[in-house]
């Protein structure tokens, strides 16, 4: 399992937040899914997947993913 945060461009509320958060978390291989739209980023908790594919659910969503940063130690 690893952790990444993504900074995503385009949020301006929570109904943003929600969306990218049902968007995500249908991926298989996600486990959790945090969308703070204040400040405009989200944590996922997953396995297997790539930061593209990561990357593709964001924008299908509507919104653009700008920049990610592992989590992990």
């Amino acid at each position: 399992m690893s952790k990444v945060e993504i900074q995503i461009e385009g949020m301006t509320c929570g109904h943003c937040a929600m969306t990218i958060t049902k968007e995500l978390s249908g991926l298989a291989g996600v486990s959790n899914v945090q969308v703070d739209h204040e400040k405009g980023s989200a944590v996922i908790e997953q396995s297997g997947l790539s930061n593209d594919q990561l990357s593709e659910a964001i924008t299908a969503a509507g919104y653009t993913a700008k920049e990610f940063t592992s989590l992990d130690a």
